[in-house]
């Protein structure tokens, strides 16, 4: 019996040449089963893993086709070695492949459960009513007596309603119990951004309230213009009669603030002894309001200090800057800032000269 590999040497030396394998030539009956083992394979693969089957097909068609062009014992070799490389391959990606669906399968179940069984816990009660309600209605039809079956239905329809009235029931009072928590929660969220929007001392807006106020009226396109106050001398109030007395500058300097603007200027506390104020109007409208502000706002107060009630000449120093077109909020803001200093620095320089 001659071999495969003294076949495929005497084929390669041309001591046989046919065009069609010879029946009883056992190498060529051999090679011509191992390449339709090949192309089977290929097939099969598709059946057993659409996803990757493709794939390996084609790769043992080419390996098939290079056997049929030409055989000797290195094509041979060659052949078998990637065939199996391939094979091994195909089978670690194909067994990856299926963990992975095992795995999604595996979470979806699980969800599902879960979820099942949540429902189930609510309504076990219920469930198990109609459970009951079922198989009897499946026992139903083994009755001969019609009287005997109305009454069984009528029963089993009683029984049903009375389960699903319930469960519609316990629905609702759980819908109603969600919706008052979510009620709580809105009044909570609302209060907490209310407290947010607020400064605590004085009760006028906060920083972040009236800056976002502004980068809207920016966005908008509308005409405003942005003032910033800040008390002169604030800190001799508070080194010479206490923070609690300079507290009580801070509120009522923010309560002739309110009282002198109008309902469409908005105020509020920029930190510290600046207040800053947005007005809806264009400079020439807003200088006016300033000029009342101050002759409203500065002057006398009266505070309680360390030793009893004291009286306070209270002063400001105001920046005031109109929008320019394309101007950002933070340019707009350093505008007002850089004018408020310059007067401040003017009112500095006449107290000075004024004591010399």
């Amino acid at each position: 019996m001659i071999s495969l590999k003294k076949y495929l040497d005497a084929a390669r030396d041309g001591a046989q040449t046919r065009d069609e394998p010879d029946e009883n030539d056992l190498a060529s009956v051999a090679l011509a089963a191992y390449r339709s083992a090949l192309s089977e394979m290929g097939r099969c693969s598709i059946d057993v893993c659409p996803a990757l089957g493709t794939e390996l097909r084609q790769g043992l068609g080419k390996l098939e086709a290079k056997l049929s062009a030409s055989v000797n014992c290195g094509v041979v070799r060659t052949t078998e070695k990637k065939v199996r490389e391939r094979l091994q391959e195909w089978g670690k990606q194909t067994a990856s492949h299926y963990r992975q669906q095992t795995g999604e399968i595996k979470d979806i179940l699980l969800v599902m459960a879960r979820t099942a069984e949540s429902f189930g816990l609510r309504d076990q009660s219920c469930a198990g009513r109609i459970s009951e309600v079922t198989t009897r209605l499946e026992k139903i039809a083994c009755l001969e007596d019609l009287t005997e079956i109305r009454a069984s239905i009528e029963s089993s329809a009683a029984e049903l309603k009375t389960s699903i009235d319930r469960m519609t029931a316990e629905g609702k009072a759980a819908i109603e119990e969600l919706r008052a928590e979510v009620s709580t929660y809105q009044a909570k969220l609302e209060e907490a951004e209310q407290i947010a929007s607020r400064d605590a001392l004085t009760g006028l807006g906060s920083r972040l309230w009236v800056e976002d106020l502004i980068a809207g009226r920016i966005s908008a396109s509308d005409p405003l213009c942005v003032a910033i106050i800040d008390i002169n001398g604030f800190k001799q109030i508070n080194d010479q009669h206490g923070h609690l007395a300079g507290d009580e500058v801070l509120k009522q300097f923010a309560t002739e603030l309110q009282s002198v603007c109008q309902s469409t200027d908005m105020i509020g506390r920029w930190g510290g002894d600046e207040f800053i104020l947005l007005l809806d109007c264009g400079m020439a409208k807003a200088q006016g309001k300033i000029d009342r502000l101050r002759e409203w706002a500065c002057g006398d107060y009266k505070v309680k200090g360390r030793n009893g009630a004291v009286k306070l000449c209270v002063d400001a120093s105001i920046g005031l800057a109109e929008h320019l077109e394309g101007e950002t909020l933070n340019g707009l803001l350093a505008r007002a800032d850089a004018e408020m200093y310059r007067e401040k620095g003017v009112t500095s320089a006449m107290a000075a000269a004024s004591k010399a």
